[in-house]
């Protein structure tokens, strides 16, 4: 995610803190506030594991292909000719 979306997200989140204080009262939205942040801890954390596993991947790849390179130079420096 980039820098200025997370900078909006969290000026979004202070400007509606404090929308809600000036109303009834901040207790009344206690319990959506803490289910909102624990929704987007949990998407954070399932973005962060879904871009290891990409990176993982793009790595297994290119070392795969990296291997059959190597064999195809072997095979054509020392194989049947």
């Amino acid at each position: 995610m980039s820098s200025s979306r997370k900078a909006w997200i969290v000026a979004a989140s202070i400007g509606a803190v404090e929308a809600l204080k000036d109303q009834v009262g901040l207790c009344r939205w206690n319990y959506p506030l803490r289910s909102l942040a624990q929704h987007t801890k949990n998407n954070m954390r399932s973005y962060s594991q879904a871009k290891k596993l990409s990176s993982s991947l793009i790595a297994n790849k290119a070392e795969h292909s990296e291997e059959s390179l190597r064999t195809i130079m072997y095979l054509s420096c020392w194989g049947p000719n």
